[in-house]
């Protein structure tokens, strides 16, 4: 490789042609960066001082220019400032991603992935500015091989991030050269028909320009008329988008007028349709209706002179400072594809960063927190992009990629060095998932630790649960029945006692009872359908007290209400004599009642006044982080107590059962629509 020398002559001229932009010790601190990457015998000098150049002409502070001549310096340790170290250090590491293996349909996250490593937007204009000058040297360089692949990278990466961005005068420039290398025939076509007419259509945009300046003055509005370049790049596109020739084209010929306000915005329309003829569906309002980029202008088609079309564009200077600075969601008006509202905005951001000068510190804390805070991008060895959850490990990693892959994770590389399965991935990393050959994964993994993403921890417990559903199915089964007899039910059927515990098939519902989602507590306590757990005795007396129950033809007799059923006014209801418990009081509906002896059955009836009762409901929901909390809000809002809870969970399904102490039916009723509502669930009954 050859080594470039710059002579001392040289690198003063170039310092001098800084001289209007920046202050003496503005040149001076570039000058030292200078003579670094000079005295660095770098291959690079050129391109470097090139990439400067670009930069200094877009008036970008000493800070930029001198780190991008210190890119190819070597090790330049904190000699420049932290702030220079660290421009350089993100623009190398913006370079270490290798964008030629990054798969065709990968390219929108990977542009994402980009813009979220960048902690200073300062980097992106370096490497815009590098890439656009090496472009440029390629351009006429017989190196064909890399010609076409920094071509291809700028066309499908750099170009588009420009455009987010707004960096107009560097994306036009990018999308041209990139044009020129990956489609030569068509470019000289249409640069030579450009050429072609070029002097007359100088004469064409002139002679418009002088009536155009003539109607202004006489309307006594201050203007600045111009000719608008029309880009090759965008001239090409606009010839496939619409299917039409060159000649077809009538915005090549166009004028732009920038005043002073928006009441001359339309003036200055007036005039131009008074003086030329509008051509029918040509015209765009984009001041009214700004596009959702937030851009703003008046298009207009006219048949010009000469009886040539000529396309004009009127704005106000702030509208067209505003333009060139650029609006990210105009990424999406040009390139298609789906919004992504959140990402749009963060962009925004970056885009409201080109002019940092005025707050850096607050907007670059911005910028970092909310572009790290929702996901982070890695790649994959092939070069693929994974968007995952922002604190994820390489464990969510490798169930991303592909399930077998994470259960027979065993460990990670991140950028070729072996990291802990718990570590915190960043953007921009490349992981490498270390693999056995058969296995499954660890129980540890279920713990945030390991696995952040509810995909993962999904996915591990599914593995866990097929692998061990047979020996859950014949534990639960011997469980069954040591309590079946314990509570001398031996002969009671296997599918009711599923039914009561919300399970279908017999199977799913020992293999929860074999895992211990089940206790054999709750086996015992579904028996005792006629003991209520920790219900208030009810005494009543002549004089009844809220919310008792009266029994007809019977007084002062203890009263208990049923645990089974749990019946809350105004429900029917009656009582059976029980042996040594008095009275229990069922709703007229329980199962159980149907089974009782019916000459112990009494009429009974509430007493008046209020009182709180116990009443179970059931919830079904998709489960999901925080969905017992948001169902306990809407309780506590409405000061319902509650006594019991039991949860159980299988396949991202949940099955609540609650036990509430409510007024009557009417408050039972309320809650359960006000728990309907509650996101997710999808429906709340009484049991």
């Amino acid at each position: 490789m050859v080594t470039v020398t710059l002579p001392r002559e040289n690198i003063d001229s170039w310092l001098d042609s800084l001289a209007p932009a920046y202050a003496p010790e503005e040149i001076a601190f570039i000058g030292r960066a200078l003579e670094r990457l000079s005295a660095a015998d770098s291959p690079d000098l050129e391109r470097a001082i090139g990439t400067a150049s670009i930069l200094a002409e877009m008036h970008l502070d000493d800070e930029v220019v001198a780190a991008s001549l210190l890119l190819f310096a070597g090790e330049i340790g904190e000699d420049f400032g932290e702030e220079v170290a660290g421009l350089v250090e993100g623009v190398r590491r913006f370079s270490m991603i290798e964008i030629e293996k990054i798969e065709k349909g990968e390219l929108e996250g990977l542009r994402k992935m980009l813009l979220a490593i960048v902690q200073d937007v300062r980097v992106l204009l370096i490497k815009l500015a590098d890439q656009l000058q090496l472009l440029r040297s390629l351009v006429g360089s017989d190196r064909k091989e890399e010609r076409l692949r920094v071509a291809i990278e700028t066309r499908d990466i750099y170009s588009p991030l420009a455009n987010r961005l707004g960096i107009w005068q560097i994306k036009w420039e990018l999308e041209d050269l990139s044009f020129r290398v990956l489609e030569p025939e068509t470019y000289r076509k249409i640069a030579k028909l450009l050429d072609e007419k070029r002097i007359g259509r100088q004469e064409f945009i002139s002679s418009a320009i002088s009536e155009l300046r003539a109607a202004l003055d006489s309307a006594g509005i201050h203007g600045d008329i111009s000719g608008r370049p029309k880009h090759i790049y965008s001239i090409y596109k606009k010839m496939q988008r619409k299917n039409l020739d060159f000649e077809e084209i009538y915005d090549v010929r166009a004028v732009r007028v920038l005043v002073d306000s928006v009441k001359d915005c339309y003036a200055v329309l007036g005039l131009v349709h008074d003086m030329w003829t509008p051509i029918p569906g040509e015209f765009d309002d984009y001041i009214a209706r700004p596009k959702e980029n937030g851009y703003s202008s008046l298009h207009t088609g006219v048949i010009g002179p000469q009886g040539k079309a000529l396309e004009v564009q009127i704005r106000t200077f702030e509208m067209h400072n505003t333009s060139e600075m650029g609006v990210a969601a105009h990424w999406r008006y040009k390139e298609g594809g789906r919004r992504d509202a959140a990402f749009e905005e963060k962009v925004a951001l970056l885009r409201k960063l080109l002019g940092w000068q005025e707050e850096p510190s607050g907007l670059a804390k911005q910028i970092r927190e909310g572009l790290s805070r929702d996901s982070v991008y890695v790649l994959t060895p092939q070069g693929r992009v994974i968007d995952l959850p922002g604190g994820s490990t390489p464990v969510d990693f490798a169930y991303h990629v592909h399930t077998e892959l994470g259960h027979r994770c065993r460990g990670a590389k991140v950028d070729g060095a072996i990291v802990p399965l718990n570590y915190v991935l960043k953007t921009g990393e490349r992981v490498e998932i270390i693999s056995a050959k058969q296995g499954g994964p660890s129980l540890d993994w279920l713990s945030p630790e390991f696995a952040r993403s509810s995909r993962a921890r999904a996915k591990i417990r599914q593995w866990f649960n097929s692998r061990n559903f047979e020996a859950s199915v014949a534990q639960g089964r011997q469980i069954l029945e040591r309590e079946l007899k314990r509570a001398g039910k031996s002969g009671e059927s296997l599918d009711r006692i599923a039914a009561l515990f919300h399970f279908q098939k017999q199977e799913e519902f020992l293999a929860e009872l074999g895992r211990g989602g089940i206790t054999p507590r709750q086996i015992q306590s579904c028996f005792r359908e006629e003991e209520p757990e920790r219900e208030p005795v009810l005494r009543p007396k002549s004089h009844h007290r809220p919310g008792e129950v009266l029994v007809v033809g019977v007084d002062r007799l203890l009263t208990q209400l049923a645990g089974c059923c749990k019946p809350v006014p105004p429900d029917p209801i009656v009582g059976f004599v029980s042996r040594g418990r008095g009275i229990m009081i069922h709703r007229r509906s329980c199962p159980n009642v149907a089974r009782m002896e019916q000459t112990r059955l009494l009429d009974a009836q509430w007493g008046g006044g209020e009182g709180r009762y116990a009443v179970d409901i059931v919830i079904e929901a998709s489960d999901r982080q925080g969905l017992l909390r948001d169902i306990f809000e809407v309780l506590s809002r409405e000061k319902v107590n509650v006594t019991a809870t039991r949860t159980i969970s299988k396949k991202d399904r949940a099955s609540m059962h609650l036990t509430l102490e409510v007024e009557d039916s009417a408050q039972l009723r309320r809650m359960l629509a006000l728990i309907s509502e509650v996101p997710d669930v999808v429906h709340a009954g009484r049991r």
